[in-house]
């Protein structure tokens, strides 16, 4: 996929590649197709002219966007490893993973620079941190330099005896995960099992229109196989209103956003058309179904994790039509196998699956952390995350199981926590985030029936709240929103 990506951006060098939008929510074009190519090129043969060789570890802290992308394709020409340093992991989580996988370069924006250097007590305020970069390895400059960066990569260094592609396998990306400083992990995939990632999401897009027609998306998986099919893929705007306008304008034929985004959207009065895309969090039939009555023709939840991308995927209907205990995600993807282990985790296999974790033997089953079962289809359902069971006397207890009960209209999100009782036991809680708008009586009364059919399960109180949201997918923080339970407990709420 990304050889191919490589010969298509030369092969129409004038058009456009990668978008983005004006306040107004007017398209911008922020590089051409040609422009793509030619960045890799010089950033291909800048890295070969320092001496890096295939195998040689890169870390990358640049912002998602064409540079990143050109950065990728220099690595994966090249037969590097890059190392993606998420400011969202932590100084010291980084710097202790980041012991296993030394940098011989590190290539960093001027905003990844700041974020570590003179910017990092305003970055820290929006949990952003990156460890000193210079204590990594060296530093190169990707991008415009300002004042206290370090040298800028030269993008002058000739070409002649670059090599014009890497044939072999090997590891292809690091990506840093959950885990602990004594115990770091950081997720290994190979240049197969990227390429067969990007082959699965190509499949999922394949269907859509002609190829000029602008994509909308800002992760990597979206990039690269929307722009080998010969589409221009726009950067979604970040402010909730302007990205309403920006979908208004450009129409794209596919949308990918995560939940949190898709909701700030809404919010906002968006209108989508074609396909929406949604993953990175958990997604409900509610909010599917809300992105189809703004417009949308198909809505679907993708199932994603970053050892396995993707690994099944549900459009609305089907998720609406549902009536099972726990979250319906679908049936697994072309390649993907399934197995559930004796706690009932489920298990995944694939060629897309990560090949390791770093510092350890290769395995072919990804351990998700979620308890799921097949039902009669052959579809996953997830019943909750291992580690989220509540112990309410004697009973474990899943959120997951019927957190989907929750999503009434009129909520936003809505999540199941337990929350400390004495002696080891704790209470179930419900907490609720309610639509903008949307009373809190209404919304007691709508949940009354979906709660009382929770059964044994049922919450013993029900809070009103923002939820919080954590980590660059902006999942709901178990931790604090348990704490936030307990703190409006104990002052005599719910």
């Amino acid at each position: 996929m990304l050889d191919r990506l490589d010969h298509a951006l030369r092969a129409r060098p004038e058009r456009p590649a990668v978008l983005t939008a004006a306040r107004s929510g007017a398209t911008r074009v922020r590089a051409t197709r040609g422009e793509l190519a030619e960045l890799a090129d010089a950033i291909a043969a800048a890295l070969h002219a320092r001496g890096l060789r295939a195998g040689d570890t890169v870390g990358v802290a640049v912002r998602p966007g064409p540079r990143a992308l050109a950065v990728l394709l220099a690595l994966w020409r090249l037969g590097l490893r890059g190392a993606v340093l998420d400011p969202g992991a932590g100084a010291q989580v980084l710097r202790a993973r980041l012991a296993l996988a030394r940098p011989a370069l590190v290539l960093a924006d001027a905003a990844a620079q700041a974020v570590a250097g003179w910017a990092a007590p305003l970055a820290r305020r929006a949990r952003l941190e990156l460890p000193e970069l210079a204590a990594l390895g060296p530093v190169a400059t990707v991008g415009p330099r300002l004042p206290g960066c370090a040298p800028a990569l030269d993008l002058g260094a000739p070409r002649a005896g670059v090599p014009a592609g890497y044939g072999g396998d090997g590891d292809a990306v690091v990506v840093f995960t959950s885990g602990t400083t004594s115990r770091p992990r950081a997720v290994v995939h190979s240049r197969a099992g990227l390429a067969a990632g990007m082959e699965t999401v190509s499949g999922l897009f394949e269907a859509g229109g002609s190829p000029g027609e602008p994509v909308l998306g800002g992760t990597f998986f979206v990039l690269v196989p929307s722009l080998a099919h010969g589409a221009p893929v726009a950067l979604p705007a970040r402010s909730p209103a302007a990205l309403a306008r920006q979908l208004g304008r450009l129409r794209p034929r596919d949308t990918y956003l995560t939940p949190p985004q898709l909701r700030d959207a809404l919010g906002a009065g968006a209108r989508f058309g074609g396909r929406v895309w949604t993953g990175s969090a958990p997604a409900s039939a509610a909010l599917l179904g809300r992105v189809r009555e703004a417009g949308a023709e198909q809505a679907w939840g993708v199932y994603a994790l970053t050892e396995l991308f993707p690994a099944a995927a549900v459009e609305s209907r089907e998720k609406a039509a549902f009536d099972g205990a726990g979250d319906l995600v679908g049936a697994p993807l072309p390649g993907v196998r399934t197995a559930v282990d004796a706690r009932g985790q489920l298990l995944l296999a694939g060629p897309a699956a990560r090949d390791r974790y770093l510092g350890e033997e290769p395995d072919p089953w990804v351990r998700t952390g979620d308890r799921a079962r097949r039902d009669a289809a052959g579809r996953i359902v997830l019943e909750g995350r291992c580690k989220d069971m509540v112990l309410r006397r004697a009973e474990n207890i899943y959120p997951g199981l019927y957190e989907p009960g929750l999503h009434v209209p009129g909520v936003e999100l809505g999540v199941l926590v337990g929350v400390p009782a004495g002696d080891g036991d704790e209470r179930l809680v419900a907490v609720v985030q309610p639509q903008r708008g949307v009373p809190e009586p209404a919304l007691r009364a709508a949940l009354s029936e979906p709660l009382r059919a929770m059964g044994t399960a049922r919450p013993d109180a029900l809070l009103f709240a923002d939820i919080p949201l954590s980590g660059r997918s902006r999942k709901p923080d178990r931790a604090a929103v348990s704490a936030l339970a307990a703190a409006r407990l104990g002052r005599g709420a719910g």
